[in-house]
């Protein structure tokens, strides 16, 4: 197409003075951000193995190393973020690691290169990318995809969206570590030529981000939906030209109110990881139909939408577990998810049924229902209160709200088909992309602590003995192939059960003599010995049972005299 500008092309012929963003701090044009390519393919060519991890905050910085290894020939991991569990969870699948990492994983460097550098052009179809699905429905999976899917989705968005956004900057509150950010924040801008901020902006400081320029807002129901109202969001009329939206169903309200603050409708495109770009709708209305992006065919298989695309990994048909409504234009509704009936005591239950219920209600904000597996499956609900200070209540408040929801859903739904266990937050647990996951929805219904047995409850000492519950918070994610407790669990349990027995002082100091000497599973019966010196502000703990000492220490307290 025209507005088409192929990026490995202009990598080879490097031009002067085409800006692409700014990295560290310092403008980078076109020659700079080829240079750190080449820097990068050179890293990479000396490194062993194909498959390589990256983070980065900098966008920038994750582009030119992006494009480095593809140069290199290495196939690239999206790590979803750089906390320990992740990369733990991607050390046994790749060679090696880069970017903004801890030393303890040898992040690999970038190399100095001369100018004159040469650089072949890519072969779309040998260049691969693994992402990882959000982990909303389930456990996050990898998902592999090609160079040659990646651009032609690109194609698609120029085609649907180029000409409107000429001439402006992508900002974004969406990770590029994803296939949303990366595909908005990374390969659409640098393949169209609009510059590239190189990090992620949050509500204090959009308005300021986003003023006295042309720019394009990338965002997610999440970010959008939580805009505060006392921002100067209409210094920005007439200077946005796009706010798009993805990873999840944009409310209608907040859509709405998009438009009204922000002067502009935001888009919403709809896909998935697996799918890549399916269709998008602009909310100029309310409740548009779904138009499907160029390139895109689709058709209804036992009521679930069905598509074939170039951002497919082949030709075949791929069936969504989305349920869909044909329009007589070619567009169409989406209905619901037909994965979300789930099966309790062989009753069809449908999750986002109880979901919309849930909502009506005056005293719900909003809602996540849920599946907890165990000896008996049952459903539970995760509910944001209108009322934000029943979220902070007592137990006996929450309890309440709890039960008064269940009794106005018993009107349509009997004891097995609604939820048993209730949960009140302030707000939906998201993660970096701004999506609610299945994994920390779980998380809010395993116990923080094991319920305690208090054998003794002096002012100077205490004793009590715990069962490890192996749905406990501590074992999940931590040492998959065999649960045992950590270390940090141990010591924050320590703290806790000592703040319950005796007055504690509210600062940490240091920890002294602390030791791990044995390790502790599931099923294990501890016993914790607690003492409390005063006038040191000294807390010593030691974890025993009928296998030995497992741990001890001291704590000490920074307001102590």
């Amino acid at each position: 197409m025209a507005d088409w500008i192929a990026l490995d092309r202009l990598l080879i012929t490097a031009q002067p003075g085409r800006d692409i963003g700014v990295c560290d701090g310092i403008a980078v044009d076109h020659v700079a951000f080829r240079l750190r390519v080449l820097a990068w393919r050179d890293a990479f060519s000396t490194a062993e193995g194909r498959d390589w991890a990256l983070y980065f905050d900098d966008t920038v910085a994750f582009a030119a190393a992006l494009f480095g290894a593809w140069h290199a020939g290495k196939r690239v991991f999206l790590a979803a973020d750089n906390l320990p569990a992740t990369l733990q969870a991607l050390q046994p699948q790749v060679s090696g690691f880069a970017g903004d990492l801890s030393a303890d994983y040898q992040p690999l460097q970038a190399t100095a290169v001369a100018d004159d550098a040469p650089l072949e052009p890519l072969d779309e179809r040998a260049c691969e990318l693994c992402v990882f699905t959000s982990g909303s429905t389930g456990q996050p999976s990898a998902i592999s995809k090609r160079l040659d899917q990646l651009a032609r989705e690109v194609d698609a968005l120029q085609a649907a969206f180029g000409a409107q956004l000429d001439g402006a900057q992508v900002h974004g509150t969406v990770s590029h570590q994803h296939i949303y950010g990366l595909l908005f924040r990374v390969l659409w801008p640098l393949a169209a030529g609009r510059a590239i901020q190189p990090r992620r902006f949050f509500h204090e400081d959009l308005v300021g981000a986003l003023a006295g320029t042309d720019t394009v807002l990338v965002a997610t129901p999440a970010h959008l939906k939580r805009l505060p109202e006392q921002l100067d969001w209409a210094s920005l009329h007439g200077r946005l030209r796009a706010v798009f939206s993805s990873g999840g169903p944009l409310p209608e309200d907040a859509a709405r109110q998009v438009r009204q603050w922000l002067g502009v409708a935001p888009t919403e495109v709809y896909g998935s990881s697996e799918t890549g770009g399916i269709a998008w709708r602009r909310w100029d209305t309310d409740a548009p139909p779904w138009q499907p992006l160029p390139g895109v065919q689709w058709r209804i298989e036992e009521d679930c939408l069905a598509v074939a695309s170039p951002h497919l990994e082949t030709s075949d048909w791929w069936r969504t577990q989305d349920r869909v409504e044909a329009l007589a234009d070619g567009r169409f509704r989406l209905l619901g998810r037909a994965d979300r009936i789930v099966k309790i005591e062989e009753r069809r239950v449908s999750l986002d049924a109880l979901e919309r219920a849930l909502r009506e209600d005056p005293e719900v904000e909003e809602v996540r229902v849920l599946v907890l597996q165990g000896q008996r499956e049952q459903l539970a609900a995760v509910v944001v209160p209108a009322d934000p200070a029943l979220a902070r209540a007592g137990d006996s408040a929450r309890r309440a709200l709890g039960q008064r929801l269940g009794t106005r859903l018993a009107q349509g739904h009997d004891a097995v088909t609604r939820p048993r266990r209730w949960r009140l937050v302030e707000s939906l647990p998201i993660n970096a992309q701004g999506k609610v996951t299945q994994a920390a929805l779980v998380a809010l219904f395993q116990p923080l602590l094991p319920v305690p047995v208090w054998d003794c409850r002096e002012e100077a000492e205490a004793t009590l003995r715990m069962t490890l519950d192996p749905a406990l918070r501590a074992f999940q994610g931590h040492f998959p192939q065999a649960a045992i407790l950590p270390g940090v669990a141990q010591l924050d349990w320590a703290v806790r059960f000592g703040r319950q027995a005796f007055v504690l002082p509210t600062g940490f100091q240091r920890m002294d003599a602390v030791k791990f000497q044995r390790v502790a599973r599931p099923g294990d019966e501890l016993t914790l010995q607690l003492q409390w010196d005063t006038e040191r502000g000294v807390l010593t703990f030691r974890y025993t049972s009928v296998h030995g000492v497992h741990a001890s220490g001291r704590v000490v307290f920074a307001d102590a005299h």
